[in-house]
């Protein structure tokens, strides 16, 4: 480069007629500029932190989300332009919370029991649509403290798929499995999650 990076990359950040990929914001920071990756870590705190508190549940979502812009930042020259910086962030969300969890196992979840029969109502409007179960789970407290009782793996897909919004092809290159897998594995989630609400409902209330 003839400048800086920093003079280069920061000028066409604060340009007003384009605004910079983040492709480009990557490029910055492996060329030097390593002021840039605050840029992209503001672009993607928020849904990084969802994730994470979703998996991990709010307490430790702070930790976590450090950790893995952490992470992402000493491995970005791994990093290919062919998909989406999102998807690859969420690549390494997953893992970490996943690995998270599995050193927390020996710790109980959050017990099935603490969905009183003061909260059945709403997890039997959340079977209405069976197909959706996780997207009818529309009281927050309510869907961490059920998608807390799903295995770590089925909890992770519902809810880059139900919370995050992501297509097949986003949650395929996040999970790196295949097409067929992620169907496979939505389909398990979703059943073993209408399983779990009505195990929570009064008898005969379904």
């Amino acid at each position: 480069m003839d400048e800086a990076p920093r003079a280069v990359y920061a000028r066409r950040v604060a340009s007003p007629e384009r605004t910079i990929t983040d492709n480009e914001l990557i490029e910055g920071v492996l060329a030097g500029d390593r002021d840039l990756y605050a840029e992209l870590v503001r672009r993607h705190h928020a849904r990084v932190l969802g994730l994470c508190a979703s998996l991990l549940g709010d307490a430790d979502a702070d930790d976590a989300a450090q950790e893995v812009f952490l992470k992402a930042y000493s491995r970005l020259r791994d990093f290919r332009a062919d998909a989406a910086f999102s998807t690859w962030l969420y690549r390494i969300a997953s893992n970490h919370c996943l690995d998270e969890r599995r050193r927390r196992a020996r710790r109980a979840s959050d017990s099935l029991d603490a969905l009183t029969e003061a909260e059945s109502d709403r997890l039997q409007a959340a079977l209405a649509e069976p197909g959706d179960a996780a997207r009818g789970l529309e009281d927050a407290d309510l869907a961490e403290k059920a998608l807390a009782a799903l295995p770590p793996d089925y909890r992770l897909i519902l809810t880059l798929r139900e919370v995050e919004g992501l297509d097949y092809k986003e949650i395929m290159e996040a999970m790196d499995c295949s097409l067929d897998s992620v169907k496979a594995r939505l389909r398990r989630a979703r059943a073993l999650l209408r399983e779990t609400c009505r195990h929570l409902l009064p008898s005969g209330s379904v």
